[in-house]
């Protein structure tokens, strides 16, 4: 299936509809291609922000501890327990970058890595219970981007997280908020506080300052391309799609998001057109799932419309999927940059 409006037949996203059996989602638990070659070796701490070298150097430790077997560290009760880190700064200061390194360093066979909401989706794919023995055989879960958007993942994850640890399976974590504060301002955080402090008391926390390195070069506020340039650049490349950006907000509405990565399965450019403001926030939060699978896959994007200028609104920006909405614009920043590089 094409596009109405693509030159040279490219192919669509809105006219995929992929299926995703169970055991691929568990199959592709494994640091993103964007981060395939990392490891501490290429991090390179800004002298300027010495928690970033100090980070490093724990986590390094903790590799060691878990491959040893886990040196416990114990809870107030005397529980022994399983390294727990949980790695909380800004937007492009290297979280994921090290959190994947942690994995290389473990082994990806002993580790499972994936986003928050792939473990959620996870859950509901084989079922609370088989995720919990399918996760059990390795020594190491990460969770890139922690970030509870409701009461039931806050309950959910919490009881994942102490299932694991009681089968003596270490944890690390990335997320922009610190973990006593999962949840603030999206949905009455109080009243699942007991869930949260649980949380929150498994993990060593490490604070990563630094600038978003990904500002440096690229400008994330960028103006659009012109519609008719998008289209001919992706008539020219059989690996590229092409889609109006209304249309694709649209048929993301009807995929469920752990299918996301697999509407991307052979596509090494998309194009859109007619890229404008997200009307809502249901629309605006499959976006940035969307964003992240492409961030994930290294997939350029070729912004035409406004471009990133004004995607999410001021009211989304100052909200408390903020965090989130920050997190997209400076992915889609970096892409769009490479996307751009392509047509010269």
């Amino acid at each position: 299936m094409t596009s109405p409006d693509a030159p040279g037949g490219a192919p669509s996203l809105a006219q995929r509809r992929p299926v995703v059996p169970p055991d691929r989602l568990l199959a592709e638990l494994v640091p993103p291609r964007h981060f395939a070659d990392e490891s501490f070796a290429t991090y390179r701490p800004d002298p300027a922000h010495p928690s970033q070298a100090a980070a490093v150097t724990r986590l390094s430790a903790a590799a060691e501890q878990i491959l040893r077997g886990g040196q416990k560290s114990f809870w107030k009760r005397g529980k022994a327990t399983p390294v727990a880190v949980y790695l909380d700064g800004g937007f492009g200061v290297g979280k994921t970058h090290l959190l994947t390194s942690l994995a290389h360093a473990v082994g990806v066979e002993n580790a499972a890595y994936g986003t928050f909401v792939e473990y959620t989706n996870l859950v509901g794919a084989l079922g609370f219970l088989p995720t919990v023995e399918a996760l059990a055989t390795r020594r190491l879960v990460c969770i890139d981007e922690f970030e509870l958007d409701d009461p039931g993942d806050t309950v959910l994850m919490s009881r994942l997280l102490r299932e694991l640890a009681d089968r003596g399976v270490a944890l690390a974590a990335t997320s922009n908020t610190l973990p006593g504060s999962l949840g603030e301002g999206r949905f009455a955080a109080e009243d699942f506080l007991r869930e949260i402090q649980a949380l929150a008391a498994r993990f060593e926390v490490l604070r990563v300052d630094g600038d978003d390195y990904r500002h440096r070069s690229v400008v994330t506020d960028a103006d659009g391309l012109d519609d008719d340039e998008v289209r001919v650049a992706a008539g020219r490349r059989p690996d590229a799609t092409l889609d109006d950006f209304g249309d694709l907000l649209a048929h993301l509405a009807t995929v469920h998001p752990s299918r996301y990565g697999a509407l991307l399965d052979g596509v090494r450019l998309v194009a859109l057109t007619g890229v404008h403001a997200v009307p809502t926030q249901d629309v605006a939060l499959r976006l940035v799932v969307l964003v992240d699978r492409l961030y994930d896959r290294d997939v350029p994007v070729l912004l035409g419309g406004a471009g990133e200028r004004d995607l999410f609104s001021a009211e989304m920006l100052a909200g408390g999927y903020r965090k989130k909405y920050y997190r997209a614009l400076s992915r889609l920043g970096s892409l769009a940059a490479d996307g751009a590089a392509l047509v010269g």
